[in-house]
């Protein structure tokens, strides 16, 4: 089973989506307040149906948000990032090799976000 763990950092809080074993899948955006980054979270857990949309294929289609839009970062590495129905980054992946990773990271998204437990890190 997957959790939320939120952990205080010097410009705020932010929280990070963890598969069942202890792989990070997923990293918010820094919130003001706890508050916000719990919002965060409920934000992952409704949005985390979304469809995908992925700008590596040439003349991709547009999808609406919310969305998974997977894309090549500067190092040429495949990330995805969640965005929520008003297209708010609400959380992005770390770098995969390859796409399928990248996919896979996706799925774990759908599959952990909706009953993942919120803890406190340590």
């Amino acid at each position: 089973m997957g959790k939320f763990e939120v952990k205080k950092v010097k410009t705020g809080i932010k929280f990070n989506l963890k598969a069942g074993n202890g792989e990070i899948i997923a990293t918010s955006e820094v919130y003001s307040s706890e508050k916000a980054c719990l919002n965060g979270i409920e934000s992952v857990r409704k949005n985390c149906a979304a469809d995908i949309e992925d700008q590596t294929v040439e003349g991709f289609a547009k999808v609406k948000n919310p969305k998974f839009e997977i894309y090549v970062d500067k190092a040429g590495e495949y990330r995805f990032r969640l965005k929520a129905k008003n297209g708010e980054k609400i959380i992005s992946s770390e770098g995969y090799k390859a796409k399928a990773s990248c996919k896979k990271g996706i799925d774990s998204v759908k599959r952990n976000a909706p009953e993942a437990a919120v803890v406190n890190a340590e």
